[in-house]
């Protein structure tokens, strides 16, 4: 791997830049930045017109990857369109009567959000996400689409899967690979590596002195390869990976790049740094996984409304499994690190109650209304589709060895899914009904209880298979109490204990604490976010107390009797009578790369 020289990658983009076709009409877009540092983005888009003397004019209000009405007209203002006359039809759209062959399109973006969906503009940097900024003609989502970048000079770079057509130009085919092609644009470290002649790029903002791009780049490498080989071959022509160090974390998947966030001292510390290589293992599966092999729900894009499946496991929970498990059979974890990573899904979703009333498919139906807008009794009423989604993988995997005699897994399943499936979709019924094939079995009960179903897991099976163990953690030392335990969840502060949440069956929801109320004592005790743990470890489950809060300004006292943490029985180890052709399948399932 080495570093790009911006004008290598401007030429060798270049060259890779479709030619706009002439038959077809383009739409021709402009952004500046006169005002980035209150966050704007100014957008001219030119849009050619029809005969009949009326068109539509839409701009998305979700962006593919991210399954949430997010409604991006709200950060638009002053709509002008030179060439028609633009009425609103709709909290999207706009009825243009057309006076001229073309129209010319005027408004303004406002963008602070920072995140991997949402546009983010300021003195310093740009990230331009493409549904949310891009209005285009409703009927013209076919035809090819240009994007001109007028910049400011403290802004030498732009990292986008875009094809390159000359300087600050770009030329997407089609609309859908203008929206799924976001871009940064700012001062960026770039590093880059080929795989099979297949270009990728790391282009990193706010690296300062303690990023290393090399490094970045050559595990990063490490990953790619392993995923090339779990499939096959690589999808894409090249790869961009945008790499915002900014604080905070996230990711989202494109066609043929992936948007990143992180912390710049990530390379500092070990668990920091695998779980950036993790997130990017993750959104780079979903080249494969979604962007290609998707739900049937999932293509075309409807950019108008919310689209349901009930698949979202597949996309999102199988790839969770994956994530780590692939950077360890790059070499870049080692058996500890992936089996304490499972255990942590396993016992998130064991201490969920929802898993109790919200099935797999109805978690993944609900994205739209639930995932994306928690509130604090979600932990009560659903679980998370990536969560449950990658344990069942586990134990599909396991399921799938198990009834091969060792000869297929969940990779071969998910290879026959892309070589059936890739482009087209699939059902919930024809993922079923493969995973079936390769087993050589019916599987459908398994598919009732754990995918459509709330029946509990059963782990030992995949535990049996695989020369596992779960290994009950301690609670105390040697004879001595255990302490009581209250149960509630606060909220990450300094000062207050406020309450985030309160699972059902714990001695608080029993007690009847709300979530935002300010716990000030435990009987006479006064209690804060440091001695809270103290106390409870001086008093005995079973033992009554009073709970002094703030609720709304006001103080209550709740009655409460206190209980017994449930010990953490989901920390998975090897067994050590485990024979050994169980470790044989243990280590067939890791099949790590020698670092």
């Amino acid at each position: 791997m080495r570093l790009l020289p911006p004008a290598a990658l401007l030429v060798a983009l270049a060259l890779l830049a479709p030619p706009a076709r002439a038959e077809e009409p383009l739409v021709q877009y402009t952004l500046r930045f006169p005002e980035a540092a209150n966050h704007y983005v100014d957008v001219e888009a030119v849009i050619p017109t029809t005969d009949n003397g009326r068109v539509e004019l839409m701009l998305p209000v979700w962006t593919p990857g991210s399954y949430l009405v997010r409604n991006y007209t709200r950060h638009l203002e002053g709509f002008t369109v030179d060439g028609g006359t633009a009425s609103r039809i709709g909290t999207n759209r706009w009825q243009v009567d057309v006076t001229a062959p073309t129209l010319r399109v005027r408004y303004r973006l406002y963008g602070r959000q920072l995140s991997v969906r949402t546009n983010f503009v300021e003195r310093d940097f740009a990230l331009i996400i493409g549904a949310a900024t891009f209005v285009t003609r409703a009927d013209l989502l076919a035809s090819p689409h240009e994007v001109r970048l007028e910049r400011p000079k403290a802004w030498p770079h732009v990292a986008t899967a875009l094809p390159q057509a000359g300087p600050d130009r770009f030329l997407a085919p089609d609309y859908d690979t203008l929206v799924d092609a976001p871009l940064l644009l700012g001062s960026l470290k770039r590093a880059w590596f080929k795989v099979d002649d297949v270009e990728h790029v790391i282009a990193t903002l706010n690296a300062g002195d303690h990023w290393d791009p090399r490094r970045a780049a050559a595990d990063v490498e490490k990953i790619v390869r392993v995923q090339r080989d779990f499939w096959g071959r690589l999808p894409y022509p090249r790869y961009h990976i945008l790499n915002l160090l900014t604080g905070g974390g996230g990711g989202l998947e494109h066609r043929e790049s992936m948007v990143v966030m992180g912390d710049r001292m990530a390379q500092r510390d070990a668990d920091d740094w695998q779980n950036w290589l993790r997130l990017v293992s993750h959104e780079l599966f979903h080249a494969w996984n979604v962007k290609r092999l998707r739900p049937a729900e999932l293509g075309p894009f409807d950019y108008d409304q919310a689209v349901y499946t009930r698949s979202l496991w597949i996309a999102e929970g199988i790839t969770s499994y994956y994530d780590l498990l692939l950077v360890r059979r790059a070499g870049l974890a080692d058996d500890d690190d992936l089996l304490a990573g499972l255990s942590k899904k396993i016992k998130s979703l064991e201490t969920t109650p929802g898993r109790e009333i919200r099935s797999l498919e109805d978690a993944s139906y609900e994205a739209w209304i639930k995932h994306y807008m928690p509130d604090e009794n979600q932990v009560n009423s659903t679980i998370s589709y990536y969560t449950k989604g990658a344990v069942v993988a586990f134990l599909l995997d396991a399921r799938l060895r198990e009834a091969t005699g060792g000869q297929k897994s969940l990779d071969d399943l998910l290879r026959l899914a892309y070589d059936r499936f890739a482009e087209s979709g699939y059902t919930p019924e024809q993922f079923q009904a493969l995973a079936s094939e390769v087993a050589g079995a019916d599987l459908a009960t398994f598919f009732d209880g754990y995918v459509r179903g709330v029946s509990e897991l059963d782990y030992q099976p995949a535990l049996r298979w695989f020369g596992l163990r779960f290994k009950a953690a301690p609670t105390a030392d040697g004879d001595a109490p255990t302490g009581a335990w209250l149960g509630a969840r606060f909220t990450p502060d300094a000062h207050a204990l406020r309450v985030r949440e309160v699972p059902r069956g714990t001695p608080a929801f029993r007690a009847g604490l709300n979530a935002e109320d300010e716990l000030l004592a435990v009987g006479d005790q006064r209690v804060s976010p440091k001695t809270l743990d103290d106390l409870l470890a001086r008093l005995r489950p079973g033992e009554r107390a009073t709970l002094l809060v703030a609720r709304r300004d006001q103080l209550l006292r709740l009655p409460v009797s206190l209980g017994e943490e449930p010990a953490d029985a989901w920390k998975l180890s090897v067994d050590p009578k485990a024979t050994p052709a169980q470790k044989a399948r243990l280590a067939a399932w890791l099949g790590a790369a020698p670092p």
